[in-house]
């Protein structure tokens, strides 16, 4: 990304001021390699930063108030509010998510002494489940902490970003996409325990390999889905099997004790949802001890099977997704696929050789549209770190 251009537009909509130190940021998406639906059941996941994201243009004000413009929204112009007014506002949109950080950290005891104009540009596909909103989330923290020197750990704007996204916007989700995206490293998975936040970094040594997004161009919003609906079943499924174990999350079963004990799950609905939950985090947990191992086919036979149980047993895949993956398994040199994030719509990857990637994207992209009816989208993806301060070399 070419940061003048992104300059310039802040300068055609902010023009210059009084205070000419802008600073440049960058926040990445994140893909989950494996580990779907786990995080909010205590398991494990296994996601990373990529190097697709939110980039922020940023100067101080010498006022009171947040003036912010997004390119990829440049409809709605200029969102104003005031330091004293961080309420949420429906109207205010995708500024709601800047504005529940701003307002979390100053509940958190740092204060803002001024205002500040923010120029956003994202080229992370909008709705495409590689969590823009957490991007967005930990681009504002990191902007906010390096502009006024708080040095607040970053692990605390993780969790704060969290908390703009269960409290702020209203969405029930897991702690993942903040810490992927905020704790990302170059060329590393991260093998994340969700219950004790305890984490390593995982090589990914692809070497003859890629790992190609796959966009199904069907939308979804994430507040609207029946993803809540899938925690609330976990939830009950869980409660069930507390009659009897002794446990605090699906996360602590292994296979073989949820076999023995799912038929206290009354209904086979919930049974089905927390096998799921069971079994993805014992595969997530074989899947650290393959990449270790450097055995990456085992690890695309472990992604093959996330997918079938995310479409049987937790019934969250759809026709676009299930359409891109199994056309993916059908093509030379793919080791693996599956469907990434919380499904209904959004995207799928899968790990492909480096020599067959353009008729890869072709016959999958071409199986899609004779089915779908209209174009999935493609990304070769590099695995890149987490949110940070960017250096400019820019004329102002």
């Amino acid at each position: 990304m070419d940061i003048q251009l992104l300059v310039n537009k802040f300068y055609e909509i902010f023009l210059k001021g009084e205070s000419e130190e802008i600073r440049a940021f960058f926040s990445p998406g994140r893909i989950n390699l494996i580990g779907e639906h786990t995080d909010y059941n205590g398991g494990h996941v296994f996601p990373c930063a990529i190097t697709y994201g939110t980039y922020g243009i940023a100067r101080k004000r010498n006022d009171q108030s947040i003036h912010l413009y997004s390119m990829n929204f440049s409809e709605t112009g200029v969102i104003k509010f005031n330091l004293d007014d961080l309420d949420y506002k429906k109207d205010h949109g995708w500024a709601n998510y800047p504005k529940g950080m701003i307002r979390y950290i100053q509940e958190s005891g740092w204060t803002l002494s001024t205002g500040l104009d923010v120029l956003v540009y994202g080229n992370i596909p909008n709705g495409a489940g590689l969590s823009s909103s957490a991007s967005l989330e930990m681009l504002i923290g990191v902007m906010v902490n390096e502009m006024f020197a708080f040095n607040i750990e970053q692990i605390n704007l993780v969790k704060l970003g969290k908390k703009v996204e269960n409290e702020f916007i209203g969405v029930n989700s897991g702690i993942m996409d903040q810490f992927a995206i905020g704790m990302g490293k170059k060329n590393n998975g991260i093998f994340l325990d969700t219950n004790t936040l305890h984490f390593e970094y995982a090589p990914i040594n692809l070497t003859n390999h890629q790992i190609i997004i796959m966009n199904t161009n069907k939308r979804r919003e994430l507040s609207d889905s029946k993803y809540n609906d899938r925690r609330s079943e976990c939830e009950l499924a869980l409660s069930q099997l507390q009659k009897e174990l002794s446990i605090q999350t699906l996360g602590d079963l292994s296979e073989e004790e949820f076999e023995q004990h799912k038929e206290l799950i009354e209904d086979d609905v919930l049974r089905r949802r927390a096998k799921h939950a069971v079994y993805e985090n014992q595969r997530t947990i074989k899947a650290l001890h393959e990449l270790k191992n450097r055995n990456i086919e085992s690890f695309g036979q472990l992604m093959n099977a996330s997918h079938q149980s995310l479409k049987e047993d937790y019934e969250v895949t759809g026709v676009e997704l299930d359409t891109l993956v199994e056309a993916a398994w059908q093509q030379k040199g793919v080791l693996g696929a599956r469907m990434t994030g919380a499904g209904f719509g959004g995207c799928a990857i899968a790990i492909v050789e480096n020599d067959e990637i353009e008729t890869f994207i072709q016959e999958v992209g071409k199986k899609y549209k004779e089915k779908i009816g209209y174009e999935a989208t493609f990304y070769v993806a590099s695995i890149g770190d987490g949110t940070k301060e960017i250096t400019m070399e820019v004329g102002l």
